[in-house]
């Protein structure tokens, strides 16, 4: 039975990803202002829902199963549509979206366990 519920944390946790990987690439070039708000506020929303994820599943495959929804939906958003519209252009500003989504999703994912690091520090 534990091993169904992980599964469903894990399609969850996936679908989030998707969700707020899909959400952030689309707004990561909102810049009222000349200020890129649209990338801070996407890069802060996918780092919360993976740092949030590991806290409360004490589980890295749940990061990296939202993770891989996030670079999927990046993935997908970067080509060229049917109609020929590109969400993620070759540009800096499209180009720092996709390696500082990447580098979130890899940090969060490679951080050590909290629990781990507290019991080290009691000893």
């Amino acid at each position: 039975m534990q091993l169904f519920s992980r599964i469903i944390t894990w399609l969850m946790a996936l679908l989030l990803g998707i969700v707020f990987g899909t959400a952030g690439t689309i707004t990561y070039s909102s810049m009222p202002a000349g200020i890129p708000i649209g990338f801070v506020v996407g890069i802060v929303g996918c780092a919360a829902l993976l740092v949030a994820l590991r806290m409360i599943t004490e589980d890295r495959f749940a990061v990296v199963a939202a993770g891989v929804g996030m670079l999927g939906a990046l993935v997908v958003l970067s080509g060229r549509g049917p109609g020929g519209s590109i969400v993620v252009p070759d540009s800096i500003l499209g180009i720092v979206w996709s390696l500082g989504l990447t580098a979130v999703v890899v940090a969060i994912a490679a951080w050590p366990s909290a629990s781990k690091l507290r019991a080290l520090n009691a000893k």
